[in-house]
């Protein structure tokens, strides 16, 4: 084992030492965070680190980093208050990697990766046609975090768009049957392969495997 002290990670190169640090979290979500200015123009960034935070309310945070520099999602969120998340999948994996470029101001995201917007009613805010899960925000809350100058940003879930084989009779929705991709370090992408879902833990019982529609 390569022990990493203090020092020496100090003393690493910027750009190694976020790839490093990036990668111990493990696997992480990938997702398209679709948003709109006063005038109507759309912006779409992917982020690896939105996070379940409660189900009643339903609620999700994600984390925005500092804001020393234009960041047309978190101005475009305080803004309006509504946001799409839409999760990354194989058909679209490069694409939305692409939305991390520094696009200008009046570039939209969707035209220059050839992704499509798509609408609900009464909605501004953008989803991700391509997608196969996605669902519609109300910010709550922005959170300051002190010690590195980075913001959490809390929405509650208000729609959701959903292909609907995923859906289970539990409610558990089989993101694997939707060719959901994930996230390590910086920029690499996978796909994955379910080992089994199990049954609620209980002191004096070993969890038994819970069958999935199509599984063997």
């Amino acid at each position: 084992m390569q022990h990493i002290n203090n020092h020496t990670l100090k003393a690493y190169p910027s750009r190694y030492r976020a790839q490093l640090i990036n990668s111990l979290s493990g696997f992480k979500s990938a997702n398209l965070i679709g948003t709109v200015d006063q005038q109507g123009s759309s912006n779409l960034a992917i982020f690896s680190s939105v996070v379940h935070l409660g189900a009643a309310p339903a609620l999700v945070g994600f984390v925005m980093r500092p804001d020393s520099v234009d960041r047309h999602t978190l101005e475009n969120i305080q803004i309006t208050e509504q946001y799409t998340i839409n999760q990354v999948n194989q058909d679209i994996w490069q694409a939305a990697h692409q939305t991390s470029a520094r696009y200008l101001r009046d570039e939209c995201e969707f035209e220059k990766t050839g992704l499509t917007k798509e609408f609900i009613e009464g909605v501004k805010v953008p989803f991700v046609k391509e997608s196969n899960l996605k669902y519609l925000l109300t910010l709550q809350e922005i959170v300051p975090i002190k010690a590195n100058n980075t913001l959490f940003v809390i929405g509650e879930i208000t729609d959701i768009l959903c292909q609907e084989h995923a859906i289970k009779d539990d409610g558990y929705i089989d993101i694997e049957s939707l060719s959901t991709v994930s996230l390590s370090g910086l920029d690499s992408y996978h796909t994955t392969q379910r080992l089994s879902r199990l049954s609620y833990a209980k002191p004096e019982s070993t969890p038994q495997p819970i069958a999935i529609d199509g599984d063997k």
